[in-house]
């Protein structure tokens, strides 16, 4: 058939005025929502808090390094300005033969590392030296490939190695592209070239600020991420090659160790590590940085948003008991973060003092009703008169009005719980085999999960607070002191009147007797014609008991059994469980087992999952059976997994091909009394084995030497 002469011509077709519009992460957060503008504030209130949590850690990790990278920097310059100087005395000749090395110990918390060492190559190249490279085992398996980066790295052209040559240049890169052999000859050339023009600046040029401060030899500086992970062979072979360019380069290593620093010992002989002037360095540990952290973040009453004590739980045990790493903590606290966002519609509340009064008067006729179905509202509707609950489950206008007040005294919890939170493990911390904890994120997971008083972990640290010495108790109330004095709110404020009082009659307690200290407190007489519970009356008649037959008190244990029982009485009121308090949903996230879910995946249960019912994953209706069972039209895996559960230690693969083709032919919809029924042809078993060595690559089966035609079970209790 002839072209025609349209269809030889080239024609422009203009793209369309109206741009597709790209979904952007609030439309992935807003879609499925009833009500689309609720969504809208409860993303920009996330939105507002994710910024909030991640400039507040940002800020804290440079702030946890200022010490460390300060200490580095120090190092390096000194060595540099070594290495310029030229001193011809012995002993600076005989340090001029070795590499100067800092030996940094950062802790196994692995995930962690990439923050610092970036840091770290930031505030070098600032303010040091241009050439910082970072180099991993990852990419370093052999000596070539470890001089290769690293060349490449600071030179910023490709770089040819032997093999390259001898293969006549097919992996070449383009023609344009500058290529350089790989030794350091060549880094040798290059270097002496761009400190020529490193040095010489043109008049009517001037330096910027950060290269006013750099040498006209800056030092080239390598750094070994996981210096564990490296090859002996090739870190012992780099550092003799390089020790031999000394006195042309002056290089310089950071060793990132995870463990510890006997690591060097051990990967290097005394003849290579006698080649490194090394000095070392420790970072702070992993468990005071997420101290901070949860100090900053957690135990922040500006911080609207709060977890439960079995998602903080949930957040500490994958710490401990996987990785030690405080940027997948935090990580998984902004997962919590968006979850409870996405999840709560209420979530909307959970904002500022000034936004909250305005989001609590704008609910609609929706929200007011889920308000109603919140279970800690419900409780306090139950606690009302009944004039008061028909008002409150009646009246729209009346439950926003509650619902500012509740949220104004939700508030004020968490203004006065913290700051006893804290004087109470700043009174315990220190006491003999830390019975509320030696971390206070173990005394706060406590006092959110329970009534922390009536522990036995409680009672005996009040055991052992009776046996403080005076200066040791004047100490902690000290710290008490600062404590209290940093809250803006009146009950902490009274609180530290009196607190301020008891440790001025630590200063007169020469001059007061036991009894004037009696008769100033409350005596238990007294007590007993005041309106009281049964514990609180139980107490009393026992302390009356004891001061009848025990021996005449000090007037030293008087007043600190004072102190102690007015430190009893403000854990008593301000650290009640969060639960009790109205409209605690609003503010926190309790979901523990979708955060477990999300961030310790177990990857056995889900292949078991999904294996035994994969309609749950496929969401296929023809899938669809019965606890226990697989559908005949489930896919091959499936079906050959099933029929495996129901075999011993030993599986016979011709009676496991049997029943499958048994299966198979259902689902084919033969009729059962043919002949074909069940039969195994070509196509049949080249399915069969294709689903068994899926299961053996995923662990389920493995072949024997006891028998050839048998295959071994390698797993018990599946689902």
């Amino acid at each position: 058939m002839a072209t025609s002469s349209v269809s030889k011509g080239c024609f422009v077709f203009k793209p369309s005025s109206k741009k597709k519009k790209i979904s952007g992460v609030e439309d992935y957060f807003i879609q499925g929502s009833d009500d689309g503008e609720t969504a809208k504030i409860r993303f920009g209130i996330c939105q507002r808090l994710w910024d909030m949590t991640k400039s507040e850690t940002e800020m804290l990790q440079d702030e946890l390094n200022k010490n460390i990278l300060d200490s580095l920097l120090e190092f390096i310059k000194k060595c540099a300005s070594n290495f310029q100087s030229q001193v011809n005395d012995w002993a600076s000749i005989m340090r001029a033969s070795e590499i100067p090395t800092a030996a940094l110990v950062l802790g196994v918390n692995v995930p962690d590392h990439d923050m610092t060492f970036q840091s770290l190559s930031d505030l070098l190249q600032q303010s040091v030296t241009p050439f910082v490279v970072s180099v991993q085992a990852k990419e370093c398996a052999a000596l070539k490939h470890l001089m290769q980066k690293v060349l490449e790295r600071l030179m910023g052209v490709d770089v040819t190695m032997d093999d390259d040559e001898d293969n006549g240049g097919q992996c070449s890169a383009p023609v344009h592209q500058k290529r350089v052999h790989c030794s350091l000859s060549s880094l040798c050339d290059w270097y002496s070239s761009v400190t020529k023009k490193f040095a010489v600046t043109s008049p009517g040029k001037k330096r910027t600020s950060a290269a006013k401060y750099m040498l006209s030899k800056p030092p080239i500086v390598v750094i070994f991420k996981d210096l564990e992970a490296f090859s002996p062979r090739v870190l012992q072979d780099f550092i003799v090659i390089c020790s031999r360019y000394i006195q042309k380069l002056p290089l310089m290593f950071i060793f990132g160790i995870a463990t510890s620093p006997s690591t060097i010992q051990h990967m290097l002989p005394h003849s290579v590590s006698s080649l490194l002037c090394i000095e070392l360095f420790q970072s702070l540990s992993c468990t005071q940085h997420l101290a901070t952290v949860i100090d900053k973040l957690v135990l922040n009453p500006q911080f609207p948003f709060k977890l439960t004590g079995k998602v903080l739980q949930v957040l500490v045990s994958i710490f401990l008991y996987h990785d030690f790493s405080v940027r997948n903590f935090i990580k998984g606290l902004q997962l919590a973060l968006v979850e409870h966002f996405h999840s709560q519609p209420l979530s909307k509340l959970c904002c500022s003092k000034k936004e909250v009064l305005a989001h609590a008067q704008s609910l609609n006729h929706q929200d007011v009703e889920r308000v109603r179905q919140l279970p800690s509202f419900m409780r306090y509707v139950e606690n009302q008169e009944p004039q008061k609950q028909v008002e409150l489950l009646t009246n729209d206008e009346c439950v926003k009005e509650v619902c500012q007040t509740l949220l104004k005294a939700l508030r004020k919890y968490h203004k006065n719980y913290y700051p006893i939170v804290r004087c109470l493990h700043t009174l315990t911390s220190s006491l003999p085999k830390y019975p509320l904890g030696k971390q206070i994120r173990e005394l706060h997971i406590s006092c959110l999960e329970k009534n922390i008083w009536e522990t036995e972990e409680y009672n005996s640290a009040m055991q052992l607070l009776k046996l403080l010495a005076k200066d040791e108790l004047v100490t902690v109330l000290q710290k008490c002191e600062v404590i209290l004095s940093s809250s803006k709110s009146k009950k902490m404020k009274a609180a530290l009147g009196q607190l301020q009082n008891y440790l001025a009659k630590f200063d007169q307690l020469d001059n007061l007797s036991a009894e004037e200290l009696i008769q100033e407190a409350v005596s238990p007489e007294k007590d007993l014609h005041k309106k009281t519970d049964l514990f609180q009356l139980q107490k009393t008649l026992l302390e009356m008991k004891e001061s009848r037959r025990t021996k005449k008190m000090t007037p030293f244990e008087v007043l600190r059994n004072q102190i102690l029982e007015f430190f009893d009485s403000l854990v008593r009121v301000h650290l009640v469980p969060p639960e009790t308090q109205p409209l605690n949903e609003v503010c926190y996230y309790g979901s523990s087992g979708v955060l477990r879910r999300h961030l310790n995946a177990t990857p056995r249960t889900s292949i078991q999952t999904a294996l035994s019912h994969p309609y749950y994953y496929l969401q296929h209706e023809g899938l669809k059976t019965e606890s226990g069972t697989v559908s005949n039209a489930a896919p091959d895996i499936c079906i050959v997994y099933k029929l495996h559960l129901e075999c011993g230690r030993l599986i016979n693969l011709f009676d496991w091909l049997e029943a499958y083709s048994t299966v198979v032919s259902a689902a084919e919809g033969k009729d059962p009394d043919s002949s074909d029924y069940g039969k195994v042809n070509e196509l049949k078993h080249a399915r069969f084995i294709q689903a068994v060595s899926e299961l053996e690559f995923l662990g389920f089966v493995k072949s024997t030497k006891q028998k050839t035609d048998h295959v071994a079970r390698l797993t018990w209790g599946g689902c």
